[in-house]
């Protein structure tokens, strides 16, 4: 299965494109980070991809057929969509959260089947919520929130998860964990489209990178060469530099000019 933008362009007001001819494929089973600066298009080009907006032009193509043209029942079963705020109206559980996955599966007035609860089930011990199943939705931790929201994401049976900064707000130790979870499930066989404002995350967990500047593309690749000085000063207007440990493993940092010792 593949999922990408052909020449897509979109605009929130007449004659101002948020995104200009972006034409992205995302890594099969893997992790494509879209990385850029605020207003870049990062979040407009996630939820184009996914379906909450329509292009302007082009379109999103998946499997070579218009994303549009895809029942909505068909599309909320192969793709999951994470978005970086969830504030539920109710103060559903966990494991209510996750079974509302199974949504795309059930009649107007069906209630969930044996086999419904099983995914939720298998999709809460993958991602290590087993013990918090009844625990309210509302009161555990942003990383826990993102978790449980791939998890639903999971019992959809969607091969693809678009993530909308799901490193925003959260310490190391919730980024590395919800990061591994993305590198294990990619492993799996899922696909993920991720916007992020780190592209040191996306050199430790990405397969793949695009670089948006003012809506358009300008570059996409491996984190490796994506990754790079240049680059990220056209994606962000300031200066990176790159360091690197003894074992070759590389990050970016903003240039600081270095003053003399006394």
């Amino acid at each position: 299965m593949s999922l990408g933008a052909v020449d897509l362009s979109y605009s929130y007001t007449p004659g101002k494109l948020a995104l200009r001819n972006v034409t992205l494929s995302l890594a099969r089973s893997g992790a494509t980070f879209i990385l850029g600066g605020n207003g870049s298009g990062k979040t407009t080009l996630i939820q184009c991809l996914c379906g909450i907006r329509s292009p302007k032009s082009g379109s999103v193509q998946i499997d070579g057929k218009d994303l549009r043209r895809l029942h909505p029942l068909q599309r909320a079963r192969t793709i999951g969509f994470v978005p970086q705020i969830h504030e539920p109206v109710f103060t559903y559980s966990v494991y209510q959260v996750v079974l509302m996955g199974r949504a795309p599966y059930l009649s107007p007035f069906s209630a969930p089947q044996k086999a419904d609860h099983e995914h939720v089930a298998q999709a809460l011990q993958a991602l290590g919520l087993w013990q918090l199943r009844d625990r309210s939705y509302t009161q555990i931790s942003g990383g826990e929130q993102r978790l449980t929201l791939i998890a639903r994401g999971l019992t959809q049976g969607a091969k693809y998860l678009l993530m909308d900064e799901p490193d925003a707000h959260l310490d190391p130790k919730h980024q590395h964990d919800i990061f591994t979870r993305i590198v294990d499930l990619a492993s799996e066989g899922f696909t993920f489209a991720i916007s992020s404002h780190s592209p040191n995350n996306a050199l430790l967990y990405g397969t793949r990178v695009a670089l948006l500047a003012a809506g358009q593309l300008i570059a996409q690749g491996s984190p490796e060469n994506v990754i790079a000085p240049k680059l990220l000063e056209e994606a962000y207007g300031l200066k990176f530099e790159t360091i690197t440990d003894t074992t070759g493993l590389r990050g970016v940092l903003p240039a600081m000019e270095r003053r003399p010792q006394s």
